[in-house]
């Protein structure tokens, strides 16, 4: 079916903003006084709704691969340079990083004559549901690294920097770089755990049926901490011109942040519980594999970028690593905003350049 023959609701069903009738629902109570505000954020819906939307570049060969997590070779082609991998969250698609053609850190890197490397965790299954955020590290990536002929340097984006850092605990690295990553959950706030224990208990029945946690949970979770700039974006985008570069890349960022695929159950769990209820790494009690993860005792340069003023990862949930570098904007503009070159891309570089060889 071409896109001429579905109807805008049916186009809004499969495009986003997911879940639907949530956003409708923060659209009418966030305009409930302003009538012309609701009007052009509708309008702005419909817009993103009918935007084109190119197709993507297809993903480069597969280095490696563990179960249903492969590695990404974003190198290949070029001298063969030290191995970067990047660790995404679970929460999100891994494209972030590879947002578009002209809007993508690992190929750029890979321009610079590195070599970076992508995890992308694939999708997982109702009988993955006792894999649980440990098992991610321990049984997934893990074995990829074990697949390379040298110590990687680690770089995690969000929750894939948690991740990344046991990894650093349980395996040799030449170093690793934080981006946006929170380990201190307490750092969110009274309030904001508060929210997201209510979500928890009120989906956890459906998704221990299901043996995974759709994504449609964790973005309304999302959504709560900021319903005003979340229907204020949509307003906005109305004003804009389709064919702009700036209309494109709203679509395919929001295109990015309404994709990914569930967590199993026991890692929504762990996230839900033992992260954000009992701060297990923040408080040191975590221990994947058995070992405690301290991001001060690690043997290896490490290096924190953290996103100031970020609503989703704010700044007190960093690690607090001895070495971290402020950053000037929220943990998604970081990476892929206009600035993100100046601000990420090429600080980042730079930090990898001057770790040292381990051969």
């Amino acid at each position: 079916m071409s896109d001429s023959t579905i109807s805008p609701f049916s186009a809004a069903l499969q495009r986003g903003p997911r879940p639907l009738p949530l956003f409708l629902e923060m659209l009418q109570s966030e305009t409930a006084d302003a009538p012309d505000r609701r009007a052009a954020a509708l309008a702005g819906l419909r817009a993103f709704q009918q935007a084109p939307r190119p197709p993507r570049p297809p993903a480069p060969a597969v280095l490696a691969r563990c179960g249903r997590a492969t590695l990404h070779d974003y190198g290949q082609g070029a001298a063969p340079g030290r191995p970067v991998v990047f660790v995404p969250s679970l929460i999100n698609p891994p494209f972030v990083l590879d947002l578009a053609p002209d809007n993508s850190l690992l190929r750029w890197l890979a321009g610079q004559g590195m070599r970076p490397l992508l995890v992308d965790w694939g999708t997982p299954a109702p009988a993955d549901r006792d894999q649980d955020i440990d098992a991610h590290v321990t049984g997934l990536l893990l074995p990829l690294l074990d697949a390379l002929p040298e110590p990687p340097v680690l770089v995690g984006y969000c929750l894939g920097g948690t991740l990344a850092l046991a990894a650093a605990t349980l395996r040799p690295v030449a170093g690793i770089a934080l981006i946006a990553a929170p380990w201190h959950f307490a750092g969110f706030g009274t309030g904001a755990r508060a929210r997201i224990a209510a979500l928890w208990q009120a989906v956890e029945p459906t998704c221990a049926a299901l043996g995974l946690v759709p994504m449609e949970v964790l973005q309304s979770g999302f959504w709560r901490l900021d319903p005003a700039r979340t229907v204020a974006k949509f307003e906005a985008f109305g004003t804009l011109d389709p064919g702009s570069a700036k209309a494109q890349a709203f679509v395919a960022l929001e295109d990015w942040a309404n994709a990914g695929a569930p967590l199993t159950y026991a890692a929504g769990r762990q996230l839900f519980e033992g992260f954000f209820g009992d701060d297990l790494p923040g408080s040191g009690r975590w221990q994947p594999g058995g070992r405690p993860v301290a991001p001060g005792a690690l043997a290896c340069p490490a290096i924190d970028f953290v996103a100031q003023g970020d609503r989703i990862v704010p700044a007190r949930s960093a690690a607090g690593l001895p070495d971290h570098h402020p950053v000037a904007a929220g943990h998604v503009g970081m990476v892929v905003g206009s600035r993100a070159p100046a601000l990420l891309w090429q600080p980042l570089a730079d930090w990898i350049s001057r770790v040292p060889a381990t051969r």
